[in-house]
């Protein structure tokens, strides 16, 4: 009989287990890596350098790294979108997420992604814009606030430059940014649709939105942007 999968991988074929089983050889001697990983295994959906490390040494050194965009979503209706959204910004190494509105959410679709990235709630948009305008100096000041939603006037993600302090807000699958979110806003941003749907699933946007930050201000020369 197979072994059963881990419930977090991503992958429905392939190798019946993810990850690298208990470590050979002496233990090494450094303070990141985590000794039940090292003696049972790990399985964990992280990249290589980070194989046997405990989740606050991945942390800390994700930390050194952070890109300067953050994304916020509106959660009025507790959107499935929110998980899935929270797992890309892990993967384009987001300052913060910021969740708006309800506290809890759908983890699910997180895959365990948020252990590893800020999560941070706020009562309403104010509150977020609040927090973000606020930043101090030395954590590279404030950060603007752009909503994503296809409103008359708004900029074109194709065509316009991307500040590099920002936060990307998305509204609710389906109505969109609220209509207090788009008066806090300093600005609005629509995604080229040509089809015959009005809008794109938020998820879908958000990877659109974060990955346009991406070309435009992350720095592509080294190994660890692309990874297998």
């Amino acid at each position: 009989m197979p072994e059963q999968r881990a419930p977090y991988d991503p992958m429905p074929h392939g190798p019946g287990e993810v990850g690298v089983g208990p470590w050979e050889g002496e233990w090494p001697d450094d303070a990141r890596y985590d000794a039940e990983l090292l003696r049972d295994g790990d399985r964990r959906n992280v990249v290589d350098r980070y194989r046997y490390w405990s989740l606050e040494a991945i942390v800390a050194d994700l930390d050194t790294r952070r890109h300067d965009f953050h994304v916020a979503i509106e959660n009025w209706q507790h959107d499935f979108n929110i998980g899935t959204i929270v797992r890309t910004a892990n993967a384009f190494l987001a300052a913060e997420v910021h969740i708006v509105g309800n506290r809890r959410w759908n983890r699910r679709g997180a895959m365990v992604t948020d252990r590893y990235q800020h999560v941070r709630h706020h009562e309403d948009v104010p509150a977020l814009a609040s927090y973000l305008r606020g930043l101090a100096p030395e954590t590279g000041g404030p950060v603007g606030l752009l909503g994503i939603d296809n409103l008359p006037g708004s900029s074109h993600l194709e065509t316009m430059q991307l500040p590099r302090r920002v936060c990307f807000l998305f509204g609710q699958e389906g109505p969109g940014l609220s209509a207090g979110a788009r008066e806090v806003c300093d600005g609005t941003f629509s995604i080229a649709q040509f089809g015959s749907t009005r809008s794109i699933n938020a998820s879908s946007a958000a990877a659109i939105a974060m990955h346009a930050w991406v070309r435009e201000h992350a720095d592509l020369s080294g190994d660890d942007a692309w990874r297998g």
